[in-house]
């Protein structure tokens, strides 16, 4: 009977961490993985209402080809145009920067099936992507959700993180006032999205908002930005910048505390400059923490959908309408399997943006 007790209880114990761990696991599957698979299943079928109830019918891919070659093509990729002399420059410019960048790859020695396959499916990403983007931005052309969505994640991370580095690099000296601008900075992280589109939708109005003396006085005065098209997605940047850079700003302030101090005080003894320092010591010591902190801001920025919708409503026309916003029209019309197809694309072009990010940071981070 004994032997019995002991062996029980170091079965047990054995299955205790599985049985603690069952209750997340179940949440997590109900709450995220079920509901992603009735989304992909939805995403292959037409649903109607019908009387008494709605009808579910199979249709396989259809919704995703109505959005690349259909109906759809106009609002998802955009209209093509001819491209120009640049962009042909452009183009072949970047082209043989991916060949290089393959053929470094096969010379390193480290060759893999899997490595091999991920390099293939980055450089014909890239070149696809790159081509949408020359053909959609001339003359004749007008880019889709796809390609604003992009402009949105691009330029806005780009720029929320330069301006985030700058901030956390002044508020990391020791300056008088250091700890009111540190609160002041992370201000506008605690406003909702929608509160922060209705300011900014105040404060560009030419016509009445607080600056239109300033537009006046410069002879601005009542421009129509929200039917310029790159006006609309700028202002959506510029609001998008102001809610997210304290994001940046505080874990770049964090990381930059958190650094070795006696090596900038050895560089500062031996003469070092201000940018040797940051450049020698600063920026490798923050580099893993620039790389997860980029990586979060660029996946959350693919879900941009609060600041289009209520700045600008996606117009004009469909000018600054992201991909999350077009599944929302989508699914607002009660096309709810067009909805969950852009949502998929959508997915699966942030995965592939955030693998190729990772990939590409990580062999930065080991050549370094």
């Amino acid at each position: 009977m004994k032997k019995r007790l002991t062996a029980f209880s170091e079965w047990a114990d054995m299955k205790a961490p599985a049985v603690f761990i069952l209750p997340a696991v179940m949440v997590i599957l109900m709450l995220a993985v079920f509901p992603l698979i009735i989304s992909l299943y939805l995403s292959l079928s037409r649903f109607k209402f019908v009387k008494g109830g709605f009808s579910l019918k199979f249709i396989g891919l259809l919704n995703f080809k109505k959005l690349v070659l259909g109906s759809q093509q106009f609002h998802f990729l955009g209209v093509f145009g001819d491209i120009g002399p640049l962009g042909w420059l452009i183009m072949i410019a970047l082209s043989m920067l991916l060949v290089w960048w393959l053929i470094r790859y096969f010379r390193s020695g480290t060759v893999s099936v899997l490595g091999t396959l991920g390099r293939l499916i980055i450089t014909m990403g890239v070149f696809s992507l790159s081509w949408l983007v020359l053909l959609t931005n001339n003359q004749n052309g007008h880019p889709g959700t796809l390609v604003v969505t992009l402009f949105y994640v691009f330029f806005g991370v780009l720029i929320q993180f330069l301006i985030g580095l700058g901030l956390a690099l002044l508020c990391a000296q020791n300056i008088p006032g250091r700890n009111f601008f540190r609160l002041v900075f992370f201000f506008p992280l605690m406003v909702t999205p929608v509160g922060i589109a209705y300011t900014f939708r105040m404060l560009v109005d030419t016509t009445v908002g607080p600056f239109t003396p300033i537009w006046q006085y410069f002879g601005w005065g009542a421009i129509p930005w929200v039917t310029i098209p790159w006006a609309a997605r700028g202002v959506i940047v510029l609001g998008d910048t102001w809610q997210w850079t304290p994001f940046m700003f505080i874990v770049l302030l964090a990381a930059l505390e958190n650094q070795p101090r006696d090596q900038i005080e050895a560089a500062i003894v031996d003469g070092a400059s201000r940018w040797q320092i940051f450049r020698d010591i600063t920026w490798p010591a923050i580099v893993p923490v620039c790389v997860t902190l980029t990586l979060i801001r660029l996946i959350e920025a693919f879900k941009i959908v609060d600041l289009p919708n209520v700045l600008t409503n996606g117009g004009p026309g469909i000018a600054s309408e992201s991909l999350t916003l077009h599944s929302f029209m989508a699914w607002r019309a009660l096309d709810l399997g067009g909805s969950a197809a852009v949502a998929y694309m959508l997915l699966f072009v942030s995965v592939f943006f955030a693998m190729s990010f990772v990939n590409f940071a990580s062999h930065r981070m080991k050549d370094a």
